[in-house]
């Protein structure tokens, strides 16, 4: 040690709050930087760089995290890890120290710092955090077919370490636990700057390209059903498929007021989607099934994956809730199967079962994890459904049955990301009907499990300079990929979330959901072919094939090593902007609408020039709003204050290259806008 300095950053009352230690060492020079970012957490940041003497191999790497034992020893310590990084997931490892102290850590690595590390050395950052207890913490990838390079500083480590004097006593009390230490990492965490995407734009390419184009489309006597990818004929038609593209598009018609045709072609096929042997919806095509090649365990006749039985009938039941008629009946003839479904396997639903004898197929995804846990939270949501439609008791007491065999699953409870997400819903609303707070605590435990399968930093190596991963949502516990489908439905069920606990959102929720959702809306164009260099796109799909010119998204965004689009162009994931759309743009009958980043409440229309509404969100933390023009008068002369328990303040507004204006809003906070019928110019007050 050839230096160490306190870091006093201004710290009120003259505290310091860090630590600053430069090394010598024959590698190089190590540079230090220990920073306690909190007054009232013990919250630190642990940085360290090297400029290596000279090309520089590391063949290994000890973990950087050892809990001590007692005092006379420091062996032996006891405690558990609740969950750690899996892939390119977050660079976190969550555990608790039983003994000798009781306590909890989130050791958070910045991946994104390490970014320079991976391209120099050509490795990944896949999996670089976790480790057997008790060593724990980062090991670096191996670097030894490409070197450090020598005199260039490099980040080895910016660890993000908070400490929590509790040990939660199940996995209800873990759950919040862990939202909260993630959400106050997350704002201290450096996060990329987010751009606006045009997603007007996107969804009008989006609605030609899926109604000219026949490689979206196979014709199968007389009638036209929607492909799973791009180009694929070969797979028979599912019904999943034709209503995860239906819902969003009826959601945007009725957001433009004006009807589309193809959306009256999907529907015009759905009853034929009816099993009239097993009397419930089913997922093929019935007069197709024989085309099924059995190349994967689900593409067999009769042979049923457990969440996919549930998730065509959501959307069924979500037709049936806006009037349709026939998707009603269908809904309805289907239940008494479903349920049957359910009573048989006790809630805990295998990954596969046979249509017919419900005879287990396949039991567990991997020995010893247990089925699809979260399917018994997807099927709390359908009986929700039937429920608010029936009003029966019996389904709202399945319901009720289905979210109790959820306990105790913890960091188990992730099989797919948006069954995850419904089941959160489906017991907020539990909670809403019976009060029991059981079912408002294992909302939490669902949402944690969500945010413990993201990809919280930014992958800048490889291919991946070219799109953004910050934020982005894995679809399975174990995808190596992020997928367009899951992100969507997340948004569309995390904003159905945020509305139920309307007034009450506990601070990690007002902090991490209004942030995924914010960051989506810039990282969810990267799907697109068209917004990716050629050279970074498969040209092998495993499905189907790819088409650059179509407004289609890609399936999956990976690893910056790897190419996107290995799984194919997704067809049923092209309700991406019809459902981005209606939730964050806000037409007017003035001339322009409100775009706002952030989900947004109570948003009213006066009739004397003025709108309101309220940005939920955290005060810390802000998101975009746009004013954009519909027409081609130039846009009025806006006043926009921001509110919050009393006090008001004037936001300035910035005029972009496309003629719109934009602002920055705070969370939390009610937003009044007031315009008059004169033109804004650039000597107004509060314009930049």
């Amino acid at each position: 040690i050839h230096e160490m300095n306190a870091i006093d950053d201004g710290v009120e009352n003259g505290l310091r709050n860090g630590l600053d230690i430069r090394l010598s060492s024959v590698t190089g020079q190590y540079h230090i930087r220990l920073a306690f970012l909190h007054q009232e957490r013990a919250l630190l940041r642990c940085t360290t760089t090297l400029v290596p003497a000279a090309p520089l191999f590391i063949p290994f790497s000890p973990r950087d995290v050892i809990p001590l034992g007692p005092a006379e020893d420091l062996t032996h310590p006891e405690g558990a890890i609740y969950t750690q990084q899996v892939g390119p997931r977050s660079g976190m490892v969550y555990f608790s120290l039983a003994r000798p102290r009781g306590g909890t850590v989130m050791y958070f690595q910045n991946l994104t710092a390490l970014n320079e590390y991976a391209e120099q050395t050509k490795t990944s950052l896949q999996e670089v955090v976790g480790g057997n207890w008790p060593e724990l913490g980062l090991s670096l990838p191996q670097a030894v077919e490409e070197p450090l390079e020598a005199g260039r500083e490099i980040v080895l480590s910016d660890a993000f370490v908070l400490f929590n004097p509790v040990v939660p006593k199940d996995d209800l009390e873990m759950s919040k636990q862990f939202l909260d230490s993630l959400a106050q990492i997350y704002l201290v965490l450096p996060r990329p700057e987010t751009e606006y995407r045009d997603w007007p734009d996107i969804v009008k390419k989006s609605l030609r390209d899926l109604s000219r184009s026949d490689k979206c489309w196979s014709t199968i006597r007389n009638a036209s059903y929607l492909n799973a990818y791009v180009g694929d004929y070969d797979t028979p038609p599912e019904s999943m498929v034709q209503l995860s593209v239906l819902l969003p598009m009826l959601e945007y018609a009725d957001w433009l007021g004006e009807e589309i045709p193809i959306t009256q072609d999907i529907l015009a096929t759905l009853p034929k989607f009816y099993d009239e042997k097993a009397n419930v919806y089913g997922r093929w095509l019935l007069s197709e099934q024989s085309k099924l090649d059995g190349s994967e365990p689900h593409k067999k006749p009769r042979v049923m994956d457990s969440w996919y039985l549930y998730h065509s009938l959501l959307n069924l039941s979500r037709l049936a809730l806006r009037g349709d008629k026939t998707a009603r009946k269908l809904f309805l003839d289907s239940l008494d199967f479903t349920v049957e479904v359910a009573q048989k396997f006790k809630y805990q639903f295998p990954v596969f079962y046979d249509l017919d004898t419900m005879e287990v197929i396949k039991a567990e995804s991997k020995e010893g994890e247990g089925g699809e846990n979260d399917v018994a939270g997807q099927y709390a949501h359908l009986m929700m459904q039937a429920w608010e439609l029936t009003k029966e008791e019996r389904y709202l007491q399945e319901a009720k049955k289905a979210a109790k065999a959820m306990q105790g699953l913890g960091f188990k409870l992730l099989y797919q990301a948006n069954s995850t997400i419904f089941s959160s819903g489906a017991l907020l609303r539990l909670w809403k009907e019976t009060g029991d707070e059981l079912y408002l605590n294992l909302s939490f435990v669902a949402l944690a499990n969500i945010f413990n399968h993201m990809w919280l930093w930014e992958c800048n190596y490889g291919y991946a300079r070219d799109y953004s991963t910050f934020f982005a949502l894995f679809p399975l516990k174990d995808a190596p990929y992020t997928a367009v489908y899951e992100e969507i439905e997340a948004v569309a069920a995390l904003h159905d979330y945020l509305s139920y606990l309307d007034g009450s959102l506990p601070e990690s929720v007002s902090i991490l959901v209004p942030e995924f959702i914010r960051v989506l809306m810039f990282k969810g164009g990267f799907y697109y072919p068209a917004m990716l260099p050629e050279e970074m796109i498969s040209s092998e799909p495993r499905t189907g094939e790819i088409d650059r010119k179509l407004w289609i998204p890609l399936e999956d965004i990976h690893d910056g090593w790897e190419k996107a689009g290995q799984v194919g162009q997704e067809v049923y994931g092209a309700g991406l902007p019809f459902g981005l759309v209606p939730r964050h743009y806000h037409r007017l009958n003035e001339g322009f609408m409100i775009y706002v980043d952030y989900p947004t409440m109570d948003f009213q229309n006066g009739e004397k020039r003025q709108v309101s509404f309220r940005v939920v969100g955290d005060p810390r933390l802000t998101c975009r709003m746009r004013i954009i023009p519909t027409g081609k008068k130039a846009l009025p002369r806006f006043d926009v204050q921001a509110e919050l328990d009393g006090d008001q303040k004037t936001l300035k507004c910035v005029e972009t290259d496309e003629g719109h204006y934009e602002y920055s809003l705070p969370g939390g906070h009610t937003v009044n806008l007031t315009w008059s019928k004169d033109v804004k110019t650039h000597s107004d007050n509060g314009k930049e």
